[in-house]
């Protein structure tokens, strides 16, 4: 396997793997049954070792269990290695999707993804959907403030 480059994403410069990993399905019923974690975690781990460090979760994945394999397969220096992006915005009641982008949720599932991530910093975090019943500046503002 070649190296894989590096580009910009976004204006804030942040830097990551050209080629990123999608984790969804790992841990996610979304495209069938999840997968073994040992295995996932050694998947992950190949995925860095060869230059890929751009790792895209959610907390709605598993609900909350993807976050909790990428934490677990972070140990041991991986940490270091990666761009973390975890998504907020969704939740499932009842089997429902609920859009959320209110202040108060924001910052509760921000502090959430990272004790399930274990890590004190996620690299990108951003919304899975748009709340329309919150401007966008509201959702934005706050949570950029408190990230900081």
């Amino acid at each position: 396997m070649g190296k894989v480059g590096r580009m910009k994403l976004g204006s804030q410069g942040l830097e990551v793997s050209a080629q990123g990993l999608g984790c969804m399905s790992m841990s996610n019923g979304y495209y069938g049954p999840g997968k073994p974690e040992a295995d996932m975690i050694k998947l992950i781990h190949h995925a860095i070792c060869h230059g890929i460090t751009f790792l895209d979760t959610s907390d709605v994945y598993g609900p909350y269990a993807n976050e909790i394999l990428l934490g677990k397969a972070m140990k041991g220096g991986m940490r270091e290695r990666v761009e973390l992006c975890t998504k907020f915005g969704v939740s499932l009641v009842s089997g429902n999707m609920e859009v959320h982008g209110d202040p108060a949720y924001v910052r509760a599932a921000c502090e959430a993804s990272l004790r399930r991530l274990d890590t004190n910093c996620i690299d990108l975090y951003y919304q899975h959907r748009i709340d329309t019943s919150v401007p966008i500046e509201i959702t934005s503002s706050d949570h950029l403030q408190f990230l900081k």
